[in-house]
């Protein structure tokens, strides 16, 4: 009985400490559960994750989550993907490419990756280069490009990666973007184009040169000229 007590003490003070108002208590707390895996914390670990405002928290959050036994974070998982909080969503995903397991493949629809909120977008696309079964990339790759244009340098940058991770399988669909009626699809398509050729090349560098190109209206070969 008193063993019984003690440890329910504990386990009340893990999650007290997990809403603590100080950062960095809440950062040591995760890192305790992580240390001493157990399946009664994976849905308090997955509710902060969905509302906590510190990044360093949330990864260590997320390496918590990744200590578990898949068997207990997988499905609690792939329901959070579908909640209505963005953050939830876009953790989810995050922890997911982390698990590395395939059978969440099916959980990263095309409606997350292309979901109006960037980080959830983000999440999306690097959940999905890194869980997409063999003969599938082509099809992603499809839905990628959709979305090229989209959002500020940090977000386009994240989605030329994620194309370029996906390798050969991705060119077709992304010379058929660089021929885009849009201007600011064709200069994504062309600096991702340039970046995977030369990933030395700097991303910003890469987008304004593929800018001056489409500018001067050049397109599909991604060289600069003069």
């Amino acid at each position: 009985m008193t063993v019984t007590g003690q440890h329910g003490t504990s386990e009340v003070r893990a999650l007290q400490a997990l809403r603590d108002e100080r950062s960095s208590v809440r950062l040591r707390a995760a890192l305790a559960i992580g240390s001493t895996p157990d399946p009664r914390f994976v849905d308090p670990l997955i509710e902060r994750s969905a509302v906590e405002p510190e990044f360093f928290v949330r990864d260590m959050l997320t390496w918590a989550l990744t200590r578990h036994p898949v068997s207990d974070t997988l499905p609690r998982l792939l329901r959070e993907v579908r909640s209505e909080r963005p953050q939830a969503r876009s953790q989810a995903l995050h922890t997911l490419s982390k698990v590395g397991d395939p059978r969440a493949w099916p959980a990263i629809t095309r409606a997350l990756l292309t979901d109006a909120d960037d980080e959830v977008a983000r999440s999306a696309w690097r959940a999905a280069v890194l869980l997409v079964p063999e003969g599938e990339g082509a099809a992603l790759a499809e839905v990628l490009v959709t979305q090229l244009g989209r959002g500020g340098r940090e977000t386009q940058l994240s989605l030329s990666r994620a194309l370029i991770a996906l390798g050969d399988v991705m060119a077709s669909a992304l010379d058929r973007a660089s021929k885009a009626p849009d201007p600011g699809v064709r200069a994504h398509a062309l600096a991702t184009e340039r970046l995977r050729r030369d990933p030395d090349t700097g991303f910003a560098f890469a987008l304004e040169e593929a800018k001056r190109v489409v500018a001067l209206g050049g397109a599909g070969s991604g060289e600069g000229g003069s």
